[in-house]
């Protein structure tokens, strides 16, 4: 999800989230190199002890540290460009194309999808041939090595403890598992739900479901205050949710632009 910005919660979910794990963060010792990354993994796994199951602490344990995502999250540049240089280098017109190929051959999908939570086809097309290439670029790194390397890092221990937390429960339900693979920061699924994307908003199953994964995407911007009917370009009331998805304003820019050219506003 590329490298996109990351889902964003409510102010009341991130405080709730690190008051809960705040302990857990003091309890591993972050770093800022591969070589503490193993005795993290064993202060984390003996914290989380009781509270996750040997079998996500053994998939836990059994993750390595990634150097490609460290390498990722150092490198996010295309943020910086402008609308037209971004939609140039993420393939835009590409994207309309293929997406209204997509709407009219799912087409029962995608009206059932708008019943339920009142989101159209086209933002929701923008945002999978943005993420994945409508599935084709799902990224080949361990998912779990990727979390628990970010959890690891100092950068953005906090955030990341309460995605690997997130992780080793969907380890629990069979969602993830220790070979699952995905984007560098742990993304999974056709529109790369991070872990706790995955548990807020997923409807059951793994998101490399195409269903799913659009049913998921739709129910992330309902909860995100998603309203049927309005417009979904800057200054509309429904831009707000399209925020929610990615921190970077190109990426909301062009999933705006790019969902209504599909849908032929």
């Amino acid at each position: 999800m590329s490298r996109r910005g990351y889902m964003t919660f409510s102010g009341a979910a991130c405080a709730v989230a690190l008051l809960s794990f705040v302990g857990q963060a003091q309890a591993a010792t972050c770093g800022n190199s591969a070589s503490g990354f193993e005795s993290w993994k064993r202060e984390f796994a003996d914290e989380a002890r009781g509270r996750a199951s040997a079998e996500s602490l053994a998939a836990l344990m059994g993750t390595s540290y990634s150097t490609a995502t460290i390498s990722a999250d150092r490198g996010q540049k295309s943020f910086k460009l402008s609308l037209d240089q971004f939609l140039a280098k993420r393939g835009g017109p590409a994207i309309v194309s293929r997406g209204r190929a997509l709407k009219q051959q799912n087409a029962a999908l995608f009206a059932s999808i708008e019943q339920r939570y009142g989101v159209p086809a086209g933002p929701l097309l923008a945002i999978w041939g943005m993420e994945t290439g409508f599935g084709a670029v799902r990224g080949n790194i361990n998912t779990l090595s990727a979390v628990a390397t970010l959890a690891y890092d100092c950068r953005r221990s906090a955030f990341f403890t309460d995605q690997l937390n997130a992780a080793l429960t969907l380890v629990d339900r069979g969602i993830l598992t220790a070979g699952t693979r995905g984007a560098a920061h742990g993304e999974v699924g056709h529109t790369q739900f991070l872990p706790k994307s995955v548990l807020n908003y997923g409807t059951g199953g793994s998101l490399d479901s195409i269903p799913n994964a659009l049913n998921a995407t739709a129910n992330f911007l309902k909860a995100h205050g998603w309203q049927r009917g309005a417009g979904y370009q800057p200054g509309e009331p429904n831009f707000a949710a399209i925020q929610g998805w990615n921190a970077a304003t190109v990426y909301q820019k062009a999933i705006a632009l790019l969902g209504s050219r599909i849908d032929g506003q």
